[in-house]
């Protein structure tokens, strides 16, 4: 039986960053892209600044952030 993920592109692993929820394949953290779309970068925008990510892939974190804010905020 296939088990649905609720994010394409979001998982948690503990062994990266404690366990902090990034983009599966990398090291960067929803927190780090939802800080950048908190100071005024477009979500289109944010690839060029992390040109390993595409545009799916943040709009999945920030998609991630908007249903998690307060555990992505305890991370700060």
């Amino acid at each position: 039986m296939v088990q649905a993920r609720e994010h394409l592109y979001v998982v948690k692993d503990e062994h990266i960053l404690g366990g902090e929820p990034i983009i599966e394949g990398t090291r960067t953290s929803v927190r780090a892209i939802a800080l950048t779309w908190r100071m005024g970068v477009f979500p289109e925008e944010i690839p060029q600044g992390l040109p390993h990510l595409t545009l799916a892939q943040v709009f999945d974190a920030l998609s991630y952030y908007s249903n998690h804010r307060d555990e992505i905020n305890a991370y700060n």
